[in-house]
């Protein structure tokens, strides 16, 4: 099957751009990206874009699955409204072109906590990402809500990176219920996430399904 990655060269979605690429289930990737990857594939398809005109390349939207890594931080995005447009913007406008070819499967990285009524708002940009994207009545939608994300980054998050290095303790009481709570290493929801989509060239979704995938259910995926 052919496979679209959105936010190949972050620190989860490189590493989904990996998995995928290793695996027979996966004909072809189709990368949308700023800036070219070093990746040199056989199975690579790169395509440089400006993503705000991500209708201008409709016709790459023709694929299978689409998996959306996409997002930033206010620091770096600038404003909330540039923050909104990377977060929400984008993987709308994907998921949009998506259902309109035809792609019966749509997995998004979200994260823990997002809501369209949360007062916080990031939680909130994401839970409106959510509600959006389940408005186009995908046959298979599948978010991702992980806490932490560990591993390395190629930019420095200060506030992340004392909670990396608080994690391995905190998680120990992360319990029951908290358990969705834990820092999870990104290589982690990156194998699940190619795990799922894999999953879907022999199995299809027979009715429309919304799966929410927390701490423990990526653990299992992953596995």
């Amino acid at each position: 099957m052919r496979v679209m990655l959105l936010g190949a060269t972050g620190l989860t979605g490189g590493k989904v751009l990996q998995g995928l690429l290793g695996r027979d289930e996966v004909s072809q990737v189709v990368a949308l990206v700023r800036h070219k990857l070093p990746t040199l594939h056989d199975k690579l398809a790169q395509h440089e874009i400006d993503f705000d005109k991500l209708e201008d390349h409709a016709e790459l939207f023709d694929v299978d699955v689409i998996i959306c890594c996409l997002g930033t931080t206010i620091k770096k995005a600038g404003s909330q409204e540039q923050f909104r447009k990377v977060d929400l913007g984008y993987p709308l406008k994907a998921g949009e072109l998506g259902r309109f070819y035809g792609v019966r499967a749509f997995i998004l990285m979200s994260a823990i906590g997002a809501s369209s009524s949360s007062t916080i708002f990031y939680n909130r940009v994401k839970g409106e990402l959510e509600d959006a994207l389940k408005g186009l009545d995908y046959p298979y939608l599948s978010l991702y809500h992980p806490s932490l994300l560990l591993g390395d980054r190629k930019e420095q998050r200060t506030a992340e990176a004392l909670g990396i290095k608080a994690m391995p303790l905190v998680n120990r009481l992360l319990l029951g219920p908290l358990d969705k709570y834990r820092g999870i290493e990104a290589s982690t929801v990156a194998d699940a996430m190619v795990n799922e989509a894999c999953s879907l060239a022999s199995e299809p979704a027979a009715e429309r399904v919304v799966l929410i995938r927390k701490y423990d259910e990526i653990v299992q995926l992953a596995e």
